[in-house]
């Protein structure tokens, strides 16, 4: 396909993408670079002006403000997690070098004493356990249990919090993280740019009899976590699963072994939120916006969730591009790249309110752009100014044509005012693919 040759070319070849960029308008090219703050140290750029909802109220500065004792650069996982620890409430900057890999022992690291994978299986199967009672109830020495203890393990070994007046960078071209869960949880004015994340696996996922009618294993680990904070910008950075695709895994009980997660989650109350230029692919359920529709969950979601995603590349995904409950959400300038598995991009959930402008799907043959929206709620939205295959599509209307059992109201009641320049859709293909990612900055 020709976009994602195109992107896969820039990796090598930075130059001959920014020619190309530049080739298409000098709009297009004005555009590339407003996002750019002015310093030449990606440290200390800040989210420009009306970038997003990130840019609202008082904006997301990130550690640019931080001092020259609290900037650090950090080449393993035990110095990346010592550095967000250190200097107390203090602005900081955490330049990452080069690849950090935080299960690089393997799984077999976070194994409880006793736990032995062929042992669950053989208790557990539907067989010997059925689909009627789940797990929850099995004491600590049991199978499960040392499951449970192992997964503990990793849960402390792979997750860093982030501390608010946090900015994370990669230092040059092949900055990033594998296995690794990057939590930005209760706090505010966050910025994280230039890393390649390779998506954590679960090395215990948990096997559930009563999901569904055959039951199902389920994984935990997402691969960063927007949790109940503010000002947060997630810029040029690539998220995949790298080694461990799903196509990859094995199957047990005739159910996948499913051990990723989401890409990006924006839950728990979580608002002003920018994703900009970033590549996601080759996953599954990618990112998650609002995690319920419990009225447990939506008191603390209801006016909260505002996200903006622009210029981003989602390659080979099979849905939640994203899912959105509750918040309202501005996804203008994104390319839709869909493979043979494709289920949706855009999940309308409970109480949404998604604005879905100037983007381009890019479908096989023989895909529907029907299927770029799902319904999960009845809400409304706004979907004007997309193409497809390089034809001006109503999305909702095309939805509503093919699905009526699923008909979708037109019209968020919204309308984005925090946007930089707009570039036109029918040129977005080529100014995203060969804009997005890690490695395109400095």
């Amino acid at each position: 396909m020709r976009t994602q040759s195109c992107h896969a070319r820039v990796i090598g070849t930075l130059a001959g993408c920014t020619a190309l960029v530049l080739s298409v308008t000098a709009a297009a090219s004005a555009q590339t670079q407003s996002h750019r703050s002015p310093s030449r140290d990606l440290g200390r750029q800040v989210l420009p002006a009306n970038d997003g909802w990130a840019a609202q109220g008082t904006g997301t500065t990130g550690g640019s403000a931080a001092d020259a004792a609290h900037v650090y650069t950090v080449t393993t996982w035990a110095e990346f997690k010592a550095a967000l620890a250190a200097g107390g409430s203090a602005p900081k900057i955490v330049k990452v070098k080069g690849v950090i890999d935080a299960v690089a022992e393997g799984c077999d690291a976070f194994a409880a004493p006793g736990y032995d994978f062929d042992a669950y299986l053989a208790k557990y199967s539907p067989e010997a356990w059925g689909l009627d009672t789940d797990l929850s109830a099995e004491p600590d020495d049991s199978p499960e249990g040392l499951r449970r203890a192992s997964a503990a393990a990793q849960d402390k070994a792979i997750k860093a919090n982030v501390p608010a007046d946090t900015t994370i960078v990669g230092v040059g071209r092949n900055a990033g993280f594998k296995g690794v869960s990057l939590q930005i949880k209760a706090v505010d004015n966050v910025i994280v740019r230039n890393l390649s994340f390779e998506s954590p696996i679960d090395c215990f996922p948990q096997w559930d009899p009563t999901d569904g009618d055959k039951g199902n294993w389920n994984s935990e680990y997402d691969t960063a976590v927007v949790y109940g904070s503010t000002h947060v910008w997630l810029d040029h950075n690539t998220f995949s699963d790298g080694s461990h695709p799903d196509s990859a895994a094995p199957s047990y009980f005739g159910m996948l072994y499913q051990q990723h997660d989401g890409e990006l989650d924006i839950v728990r109350g979580a608002d002003l939120v920018t994703a900009s230029w970033n590549v996601f692919s080759e996953h599954d359920k990618t990112i998650l916006i609002g995690n319920s529709d419990s009225e447990s969950t939506a008191a603390g979601d209801r006016g909260h969730l505002r996200t903006t995603f622009h210029h981003n590349l989602f390659s080979g995904l099979v849905e939640r591009a994203p899912r959105v409950r509750f918040g309202q959400v501005d996804s203008y300038n994104n390319h839709f790249v869909a493979a043979g598995d494709y289920s949706y991009s855009f999940g309308i959930g409970k109480e949404s309110r998604l604005v879905a402008e100037h983007n381009a799907f890019t479908l096989p043959k023989g895909v529907s752009a029907a299927k770029v929206l799902k319904r999960w709620n009845v809400s409304p939205l706004t979907a004007a100014d997309n193409y497809v295959n390089g034809v001006r599509t109503d999305l909702i209307a095309v939805h509503n044509a093919e699905i009526p059992a699923e008909a979708l109201p037109s019209g968020a009641g919204w309308t984005p005012t925090l946007r930089t320049a707009v570039d036109p859709a029918r040129a977005v293909p080529r100014i995203v693919d060969c804009g997005a990612g890690a490695g395109r900055l400095g």
